[in-house]
């Protein structure tokens, strides 16, 4: 079974985008460190991520010390980034972030990195959105003025969508 772990701004980016249902009809499973959880999901939406199929994970004292070795190597890590980045590692799981330094990080450890792009082109593999679900929903990520992603990418994905509405 293939396990997604996800940093806070992939399941911003997929809230924004009114996706976020779309992520838990994917043939993987959705994770997250607990000190992700409690930090920055459980009190919004938390409990309807819960009942979508959002997994909580715990890392054990080898797991905390990883997540801080990470963090001391990229300062610009949040708490919350680290323990991701920890689960993913020791699991053998994927990594989902759309933060810059923690894919750096994520490559550096080996760890199987991607972002928001590379999961709605799986919601279009695995039909768990339609294209007007993905052309409206990566509209609206991509006017939100903290957007990140590469312009020429949004356009490509844009125009792949509308070919086949």
């Amino acid at each position: 079974m293939t396990i997604l772990v996800s940093d806070t701004s992939v399941l911003i980016d997929l809230e924004r985008g009114e996706l976020i249902q779309c992520a838990f009809k994917l043939s993987a499973t959705f994770a997250v460190p607990d000190v992700l959880y409690d930090r920055e999901l459980r009190e919004y939406g938390g409990d309807e991520l819960l009942r979508l199929g959002l997994r909580v994970e715990s890392l054990d004292g080898d797991g905390v010390a990883m997540a801080m070795r990470h963090r001391q190597a990229q300062r610009q890590l949040t708490v919350p980034d680290s323990f991701a980045l920890a689960l993913a590692k020791i699991n053998g799981w994927t990594l989902l972030t759309g933060d810059g330094p923690l894919r750096e990080l994520a490559r550096a450890e080996s760890v199987d990195c991607h972002g928001v792009l590379w999961l709605l082109d799986e919601f279009e593999t695995q039909g768990a959105a339609t294209h007007l679900q993905l052309h409206a929903g990566l509209e609206k990520i991509a006017a939100h003025p903290r957007c990140r992603l590469p312009r020429q990418e949004i356009a490509s994905r844009l125009s792949r969508y509308v070919s086949h509405l």
